[in-house]
């Protein structure tokens, strides 16, 4: 089955001869969730803006559900509903009209009973009447949300979408994003939060200074890319590490109290047990030992770091 998204070598360059994207290639497929995950600058607004067509690439093509978006542009506008970052909706019109309103945008006739679920999907059914300039923040945002969804897209982009909620609402929204996806819905968000690209995202994709790092399962990102920690904490501080334990790459804390040893989990042998005893034939007593497994946050961290040491 082809691709709902197809980027191919995008590129886009500013006045001034600042690239914000470099080659950027990514196919999604229908129905997935994928997160990008990026710094501030990454590319990730620009990446959105040039496949729902508000930016025009410097070179490069992109294709949403096989119409390209600078030669089929109304086609493919039709299959997506956008969140942007910013909170853009008319102060003084009422809930409901702002949503029937973007519906009609797209030329969808009229359909009070798609209006309904949508708004009450996103707890606004008893705001409907309500202005727009009476709703808290979180509301506001998920009145963006109700707008995008109102002519029934088939690709959700949502750009930074729980950005400066309370955890309650974001929580929430988690949870309307896997409804929306049970109903074939695909969903490409940007996010400056780990835990919500570990807690919802299929795939991750990594991007920074407007390359794409890597695009992977995010379970399987964690089994490549992620590692254990054995924590050792000595009775006695140490000096220095002994010669016999050099070929373990173990780390000691400035506190000189504890020892860190990396492996591989999945290995079929993590050399823990060979490490235990010869740090007790290296004369070492431990206090307490633990382990710690490495989160999708210090997996992006490093691919981060090791994406900007290969550039430079």
């Amino acid at each position: 089955m082809a691709p709902i998204i197809s980027i191919r070598d995008l590129t886009k360059t500013y006045d001034g001869g600042f690239e914000a994207l470099k080659g950027v290639s990514l196919d999604i497929e229908d129905g997935e969730i994928l997160a990008l995950l990026g710094p501030n600058g990454a590319g990730k607004t620009t990446l959105i803006s040039a496949v729902c067509g508000l930016v025009t690439p410097t070179s490069g093509s992109v294709s949403v559900g096989g119409h390209d978006i600078q030669h089929a542009f109304r086609a493919a506008r039709a299959l997506i509903g956008l969140v942007p970052q910013e909170i853009t909706i008319e102060p003084f019109e009422k809930v409901i009209n702002t949503v029937r309103f973007s519906r009609g945008l797209f030329g969808k006739p009229t359909d009070e009973a798609h209006i309904e679920k949508v708004l009450r999907s996103l707890s606004l059914w008893d705001k409907r009447h309500s202005r727009n300039q009476e709703l808290s923040g979180g509301m506001k945002r998920r009145v963006l949300i109700a707008k995008a969804l109102s002519h029934e897209p088939r690709v959700l982009f949502l750009d930074e979408p729980t950005a400066g909620v309370d955890v309650t609402l974001r929580k929430e929204m988690w949870q309307l994003v896997r409804e929306l996806r049970g109903q074939g819905v695909t969903i490409i968000l940007t996010t400056h939060y780990i835990e919500e690209a570990e807690e919802m995202a299929d795939r991750i994709g990594v991007i920074d200074h407007g390359r794409l790092l890597l695009v992977e399962q995010k379970s399987q990102l964690l089994h490549q890319l992620g590692r254990k920690e054995l924590l050792l904490e000595l009775c006695e501080p140490l000096a220095e590490i002994p010669p016999s334990l050099a070929a373990y790459g173990l780390t000691l804390s400035e506190d000189r109290l504890h020892l860190s040893y990396a492996f591989d989990s999945h290995a079929e042998r993590t050399g823990m047990t060979r490490l235990l005893a010869d740090i007790a034939g290296a004369g070492l007593n431990l206090r307490d030992l633990s382990t710690h497994q490495s989160s999708l946050e210090d997996v992006f961290l490093k691919l981060v770091h090791d994406g900007r040491r290969d550039v430079a």
